[in-house]
């Protein structure tokens, strides 16, 4: 009885302060009970003539194993039996990878072997009527060991292979720089003992590598994304521990010094890329894509809930980004406020991945540590992937919308999809259509201008600590008959709307995608 009294002091004092400060509940984060955005949902949506419809794939994932960080751990985990995970998939325990051990050596090490089948999934892209194709130039390809001052020419060449198969096909290569993976000699202790982007010689390391790439293939490559997803890798890596380095830290602003590292390689990426074009009287568009969620509080009426779920969604999805924008890291409820030197304003667009929505839950007993919620129990009849993470589309036009408000600058969806590892796939296409008419309304209501939508992913492939087990692929993946491609249905529907370049009347009344 004294302790219930006393909690509602406390949250009486919560509320009164939300209302003194001004954050009148109406004005705070709300949940919302849209599935759909309201809008257009028959006849035609058409896309602009000139917009890319791509799909993407990344080095680690689908390629044979570099030198990396990455294959450092996934050898690890394979030498000492670390296939932990639970039940379902999107649970498997840190410093993990989730049934690895089940895999013969060839497809641990080959992936999905595209580099040794990347002209036949180049061409099958083409045919289902890509003009856009993403994936990532691997710095341990280039850079496998330390000492080497100039990159590795049998990794220039099979980039200039990989690009010349893109060019054949008419499709525009989308290349990134950095997704999640490093030489494993990078995250090596320098004479202070600082390892990775800490490292004092971390620039000069980055720098040698964004030259390499500026010079061989400028201008064959005009699309750039210097990071993927910082803000996935810096809570991984560095506060839950899933990721390498798998390292736990106590909290955000005790992995600063890693942000800042990471800002200051797009800059001098960002630069780099910017004077070697200039010189050679080429274009290049250069930006980094964000891993965005829809955060929403898990119970509308709590104002902790809800006060929390602002400071959330502007830690992941636009603190990184806002650094960009004004030169400055400021991360929010921290003390960190730090000036980069130029940073400011070294984005031509704003690249956005989106998956999902998540529920945040305070406790007033904590209120520092909320907890991050993957679904709601209170609302089972919620769709989900096999991952576990919700289908929201209303939550992507907010996010298109919003990030469009913020900075003014054209939008490349660079990753959207979904894990459905069904044969007849119907979670992906219904996936697909709704998100799709999310794109479109926010173009045609929200006036956003949206320059891309790239699908992840191309084919089944390597999903980091869920192992070859979550399947995003529109192609899946045989992996125990010589990685044989067979296209899902959501391949061919996908291809109808690219050919289209619209999502057809017919289309929308067969998914329901309102």
């Amino acid at each position: 009885m004294v302790r219930k009294h006393w909690l509602a002091i406390l949250v009486g004092f919560v509320v009164l302060a939300v209302v003194v400060g001004g954050l009148a509940l109406s004005k705070l984060p709300g949940r919302s009970a849209l599935f759909a955005t309201p809008g257009k949902d028959s006849g035609t949506l058409a896309f602009p003539k000139d917009f890319t419809w791509g799909v993407s794939i990344a080095g680690q994932q689908t390629e044979t194993q570099q030198p990396s960080d990455w294959t450092a751990f996934e050898l690890d985990v394979q030498r000492n039996q670390r296939f932990e995970a639970g039940p379902t998939l999107g649970t498997t325990k840190p410093g993990h990878i989730r049934n690895l051990g089940k895999w013969s050596e060839t497809v641990r090490h080959e992936k999905t072997g595209f580099d040794k089948s990347y002209p036949q999934d180049i061409e099958m892209a083409g045919s289902m009527g890509m003009n856009g194709f993403r994936t990532s130039i691997e710095w341990a390809r280039l850079f496998p060991r330390a000492d080497m001052t100039e990159p590795d020419p049998e990794g220039i060449a099979y980039y200039k292979r990989l690009l010349a198969e893109m060019k054949k096909q008419h499709i525009t290569p989308f290349m990134t720089l950095f997704h999640y993976v490093a030489p494993a000699w990078f995250f090596q202790p320098d004479a202070s003992g600082r390892k990775g982007w800490e490292r004092r010689d971390a620039m000069l390391q980055w720098q040698r590598y964004v030259n390499a790439v500026a010079d061989n293939f400028i201008p064959d490559v005009e699309q750039w994304c210097t990071l993927n997803e910082p803000m996935v890798y810096i809570y991984s890596g560095y506060i839950d521990g899933t990721y390498p380095p798998l390292e736990k830290r106590k909290d955000l602003s005790a992995a600063a010094d890693v942000i800042e590292g990471l800002l200051k390689a797009h800059a001098l990426a960002y630069q780099t890329l910017h004077e070697v074009a200039e010189a050679r009287h080429a274009h290049v568009n250069v930006g980094i894509t964000e891993a965005t969620e829809a955060f929403e509080p898990l119970r509308n009426w709590a104002p902790l809930d809800r006060i929390t779920t602002r400071m959330v969604d502007q830690a992941w999805n636009w603190d990184f980004l806002d650094a960009i924008q004004s030169g400055k890291l400021k991360l929010v409820d921290t003390a960190v406020d730090r000036k980069v030197d130029g940073l400011q304003g070294t984005q031509d667009y704003v690249g956005i991945n989106y998956y999902t929505r998540v529920y945040v839950s305070s406790d007033i007993m904590h209120p520092t540590e909320p907890k991050i919620v993957l679904r709601d129990p209170k609302a089972p009849d919620e769709p989900y992937n096999d991952l576990g993470l919700l289908t929201y589309p209303h939550g992507f036009y907010n996010i298109l919308t919003q990030a469009y408000q913020r900075y003014d600058k054209p939008i490349y969806i660079l990753e959207n999809g979904t894990a459905d590892g069904a044969d007849n796939d119907v979670a992906r296409q219904k996936f697909l259509i709704s998100h799709l008419r999310e794109v479109w309304l926010a173009m045609s209501q929200g006036g956003v201008d949206v320059r891309s939508y790239i699908h992840w992913s191309l084919f089944d492939n390597f999903e980091w600590v869920e192992g070859f087990d979550a399947r995003f692929g529109l192609v899946a993946i045989d992996y125990e008959n010589g990685f044989k491609r067979t296209p899902r249905p959501s391949a061919k529907l996908y291809s109808t709307i690219a050919h289209a370049n619209a999502l057809s009347e017919e289309l929308l009344r067969q998914y329901g995608a309102k």
